[in-house]
């Protein structure tokens, strides 16, 4: 494929992401934790990827870290400001945010297309942060290949993995959801 075409197509992927929003079940993220805790991730309003006080935050995989870190500072050269809303997650906080997605959309099938089981997810690995401001993963979709910061799945504009060998060469063509990322297969 031309170079011109695939990134004419990475450009609409990454603008119909931005107007996906997070789904109804995000609210457990935000909201009542049922006795799952910041020891189990959760984040509250507004932390910066600087702030280790913070299981969510201190237990991500440190070359994440650092490659969020530097994105986050060169962001803000821009006038741009980034929070977490998640990081690592326990496997607790895990099977919780899939116990709340199967309620919410009925099914184990059509949970499975926005969190993963605890056993496969990036998140309860420390591999995986989900960006909280639309003009932070808008800025990060632009700029993420140059920190190796990319986006995986089209239909979470917030979810960024490390991709080292994005900085030479681009972030991978994205997953449509998880449901087609093989390493979320059984």
């Amino acid at each position: 494929m031309p170079v011109a075409a695939a990134v004419a197509i990475i450009g609409i992927l990454v603008a119909a992401s931005a107007s996906f929003s997070a789904p109804p079940f995000s609210e457990l993220v935000r909201g009542d934790h049922g006795g799952i805790t910041e020891a189990d991730g959760v984040l509250p309003d507004g932390v910066s990827p600087f702030d280790d006080r913070y299981p969510g935050v201190a237990n991500l995989d440190s070359d994440l870290l650092a490659a969020l870190r530097e994105a986050t500072t060169d962001a803000a050269r821009h006038g741009i400001g980034f929070s977490l809303n998640s990081g690592w997650r326990s496997p607790d906080y895990q099977d919780q945010l899939l116990s709340g997605a199967v309620a919410e959309y009925g099914s184990e099938a059509e949970a499975a297309r926005w969190v993963a089981p605890a056993d496969r997810s990036p998140h309860v690995s420390g591999n995986a942060v989900d960006i909280g401001d639309s003009d932070a993963t808008a800025w990060l979709s632009e700029h993420g290949a140059a920190y190796g910061l990319c986006q995986i799945y089209a239909n979470e504009s917030w979810h960024f993995e490390l991709r080292p060998e994005a900085i030479g060469v681009g972030c991978p063509a994205m997953y449509a959801d998880p449901t087609e990322d093989p390493r979320m297969q059984p």
